[in-house]
């Protein structure tokens, strides 16, 4: 008979268990606790949308829709796609659901997210995103609510120590309209100097090229046109009060006037918080201001302002979490006990103590497995009934015989 091969896991997935799953799991929780007291609502939307939703959001031009996307077509016949990111599907809902009425809307989700990348250290084909999005706010303080929500994400996982927020302005309108025309042509008079890539950029894209990492673009790139010079008397003070909002709460940042979005609806504040401690790969949390997506997808004009970070990314630059440690161990050392030991085990869960119970193998060896677990109470329990002897053993050491109406008086307070 022919051996059944087993299906291997797909390229650029994982599966996450043990160390890891604790890691990853640190993350949500700590995300989950910080954005409550932020005052951010929790939001589930779907894992894939008409592709429309994606290209229209991200450009048809980028490398993540015309190279990353997972897109298919269903049995329908419609074109759909995996999400390559949550800001877009947020924005849909937006519009089709009727959200307006509960504007402004502060809002966070996590979950997975879909490029076809080549895989590396904290990247992969299938991975994490924790999100965070004010809709429907125009004024400076939305975005230094996001930035000081981030900081205190990174403080809390004890991660902020070696990042850095990196912050810009891309301006208004009339100001980026300004500064692109004075990028194309500078870029323009040096074309052929440029790398291949950033001759494509140029055409379509031209505010890419500014943080290419060609080595035959950065001396072009580093001698650009800084917005500055393109400011209007609006956006100046707007990235002001984001600037002076930041200070007050004390977040420290640092001004880089090469951190740039590409897509035409992209205003105001970008930002990006970056480490050196995963090399090339080193953003861990990045967004901006969208105040031009939801007019882009059909909806009213409509002010937006979100980051991501990457779930893997994070778990990576934690400390190891340690192991819970389970607050009782049952161990049954008489068969005739089982039943006594599954009341008391439901008592217990029911009462908020993680338990567990040890009824298997030789009945000589199962209290040595319970001293194994590291329980902060080991219970063995013999006998058939309420007059069951109860032996406790606390992580102090200490051991008592009791009865097993104490001993669940004693534990749980019924």
């Amino acid at each position: 008979m022919a051996r059944i091969e087993t299906p291997k896991r797909i390229r650029g997935t994982q599966d996450i268990f043990g160390d890891e799953q604790r890691r990853f799991a640190t993350v949500l929780d700590t995300f989950d606790r910080v954005r409550r007291l932020y005052c951010f609502q929790r939001l589930e939307i779907p894992i894939f949308e008409a592709t429309g939703v994606f290209a229209r959001s991200m450009g048809e031009t980028s490398d993540v829709v015309s190279k990353e996307m997972y897109t298919f077509e269903d049995r329908g016949g419609d074109s759909l796609t995996l999400r390559p990111e949550f800001t877009a599907g947020i924005a849909r809902a937006y519009i089709t659901e009727g959200w307006q009425q509960y504007a402004p809307l502060k809002l966070a989700t996590s979950g997975p997210v879909f490029r076809y990348e080549r895989p590396q250290k904290g990247r992969f084909r299938q991975f994490h995103q924790i999100d965070a999005e004010i809709i429907g706010a125009a004024e400076p303080a939305a975005d230094v609510e996001l930035l000081v929500l981030a900081d205190q994400l990174l403080k809390e996982l004890g991660i902020a120590e070696g990042v850095t927020l990196q912050l810009n302005t891309l301006g208004d309108a009339e100001t980026r309209d300004a500064w692109r025309t004075a990028l194309v042509a500078h870029f323009e008079a040096h074309r052929y100097a440029l790398s291949e890539d950033s001759q494509v950029r140029l055409d379509k894209n031209p505010m890419r090229i500014l943080d290419s990492k060609d080595p035959r673009d950065r001396p072009i790139a580093d001698s650009a046109p800084d917005i500055d010079a393109y400011l209007t008397e609006e956006a100046a003070a707007f990235f002001k009060a984001v600037t002076d909002g930041l200070d007050a709460a004390g977040v420290q940042w640092t001004r880089n006037s090469r951190l740039v979005r590409g897509l035409d609806y992209y205003r105001h504040t970008a930002f990006e918080f970056v480490t050196d401690r995963l090399g090339a790969q080193g953003t861990v949390l990045a967004g901006g201001r969208y105040d031009g997506l939801i007019g882009s997808l059909g909806g009213p004009e409509t002010p937006g302002v979100g980051w991501a970070a990457g779930v893997e990314r994070l778990a990576m630059l934690i400390e190891e979490p340690a192991i819970e440690q389970t607050d009782i161990i049952l161990v049954i050392e008489e068969d005739p006990a089982l039943n006594v030991g599954f009341r008391a085990l439901k008592l217990f869960r029911e009462n908020g103590l993680s338990a567990e119970m040890i009824a298997t193998g030789s009945p000589r060896k199962r209290y040595d497995k319970a001293l194994k677990v590291g329980a902060k109470v080991i219970v063995s329990i013999r006998g058939d009934g309420d007059s069951s002897n109860i032996s406790t053993r606390a992580d102090t050491g200490v051991q008592e015989h009791v009865q097993v109406k104490e001993l669940i008086l004693r534990l749980v307070g019924a």
